[in-house]
């Protein structure tokens, strides 16, 4: 009796969900999938070109005015590092052959620069890994290793834990103060540059900083959210998944499953145990990860500002919206597809989604949308693994308004106001990345062309492929013990 019970609350809670959004997600269900996947390829390629045109050599494409943005004085060419993954997966060989090129002749890091770490890990080393993996050509390998070896004086801390910024030509750092996304989002990128270089220096730093963290872990297995690097001090105990903390959660998971080290499976099962015991706030029709204090587990009631009504415990940011997939690699759907319900649940209501959000007031406190591609990601994964229809309906939808929305003359831009849905003039670089990626994985699915379990995605949807990290050599390469 008690099983039919929760199978009905359950039922009752995916149609509260759902509710007349979801009405509007079926009807714009129509289309067959490999006409979808052609018209993603197809603005791809558009707004590639128009990188290419307005924005070449440079970081980011200003859509609106037809311009570029670079992240620093000089630029970092974010953008093709990042974008090449997916011209891989798109099978876009003469592009990719041209951004190779530029990497290997155009492209040095000895620039005078202080640069983010968190940032240049994700996107650079692990854009120039994949590239790596799909060209095993050395010379990129060595452009990568020399990355590598730069980022690594980052570490050089009295935790291990790595500094905010490093500068790419003399080695030197600052800022103490880093969120743990930032102090601990390195496991990956690092451990597949020491499987291919054959040198455990790189995943022993990022090890090591791993640990720094998990020992200053609370009684209650719960992480803050922002550490000085030098002291070890918690200097805020707002312990979330959300942006500022979330993917030191999902590289604890993907890098056991990508390097099997079961020191980070221990922290990965402690850690998400407590995760579900204390941030979870769930109501008939909702299912949200909140706020609470590392310390008690209590939710944070403290007001984002003195003459505010929200509460930072039940802020949440469209950045969450990535663990629904993390889970589904954990093998727990029921949570995963509760929690990608009332993500859809908030697309739906507005047609895109505000960057942050408060769910108890049910308003947006941040109501910008810049393209982001976390909740199209965990359809996609949810899709993979169950092959629920709703799913492909999910991103069918996504789709869709973001050719409503977000699609310009000049590629597609951002939105400042998911309220009014006026643009602003701003394309991130994960959109080649990440967006447009698992929007094309989601659609050519059935086609078997891709398969989502030979691959392990960094947070930034590079993808590493499984079958390059056998057992015994990943041990040695990576100094496991």
């Amino acid at each position: 009796m008690q099983k039919l019970l929760f199978l009905f609350s359950f039922a009752v809670f995916l149609l509260a969900c759902q509710g007349p959004a979801q009405k509007s997600a079926e009807a714009d269900s129509d289309g067959s999938t490999a006409e979808l996947a052609k018209s993603v390829k197809e603005e791809f390629i558009r707004s590639w070109n128009d990188y290419k045109t307005y924005a070449w050599g440079h970081d980011v494409l200003l859509p609106l005015s037809k311009g570029y943005h670079d992240w620093y004085e000089e630029s970092l060419h974010i953008s093709p590092i990042d974008a090449y993954s997916t011209i891989k997966i798109m099978g876009l060989d003469e592009e990719a052959q041209k951004v190779e090129d530029y990497i290997i002749n155009e492209v040095n890091w000895d620039k005078d620069l202080f640069v983010k770490t968190f940032e240049v890990n994700i996107r650079i080393l692990g854009g120039l890994l994949a590239m790596y993996q799909y060209t095993k050509d050395p010379v990129i390998l060595e452009r990568t290793e020399d990355f590598g070896r730069r980022m690594l004086k980052a570490f050089n801390s009295p935790t291990g834990i790595p500094y905010y910024y490093f500068n790419l030509k003399t080695g030197e750092v600052k800022g103490e103060r880093v969120n743990v996304a930032e102090a601990g989002t390195y496991l990956l990128e690092m451990g597949v540059l020491s499987h291919y270089t054959k040198n455990p220096v790189y995943y022993q730093a990022a090890k090591k900083a791993n640990l720094a963290i998990w020992e200053r872990v609370s009684d209650l297995n719960l992480v803050g959210e922002i550490i000085n690097v030098e002291t070890g001090e918690w200097l805020n105990t707002s312990s979330h998944i959300c942006a500022g903390i979330d993917s030191y959660y999902e590289y604890l998971l993907k890098s056991y499953l990508l390097f099997g080290d079961e020191d980070l499976k221990a922290i990965w099962d402690q850690s998400v145990e407590a995760v579900n015991k204390y941030l979870v706030e769930e109501s008939d029709t909702s299912f949200w990860y909140k706020r609470v204090d590392m310390h008690t587990g209590q939710k944070i009631t403290d007001l984002i500002d003195p003459n505010s009504t929200h509460q930072t415990g039940h802020i949440v940011t469209l950045y969450d919206a990535f663990f629904p997939a993390v889970l589904v690699l954990d093998n727990d759907l029921v949570r995963a597809e509760k929690n990608q319900a009332t993500w859809n649940w908030l697309w739906n209501r507005y047609g895109l989604e505000p960057m942050i959000y408060d769910f108890a007031q049910g308003v947006p406190t941040y109501p910008a949308y810049d393209l982001n591609p976390e909740i199209i990601e965990s359809a996609y994964y949810l899709y993979h693994r169950t092959g629920n229809a709703k799913y492909l309906n999910m991103v069918k939808k996504y789709w869709s308004d973001l050719l409503k929305y977000s699609k310009h003359e000049v590629a597609f831009a951002s939105v400042e106001d998911v309220q009014t849905m006026k643009k602003k003039d701003y394309m991130p670089t994960f959109f080649f990345a990440e967006t447009m990626k698992y929007l094309y994985l989601t659609f050519i699915e059935e086609t078997k062309a891709f398969n989502l379990d030979d691959y392990i995605f960094n947070t930034e949807a590079h993808p590493f492929f499984k079958a390059d990290f056998k057992k015994e050599e990943v041990r040695e390469n990576l100094g496991l013990k």
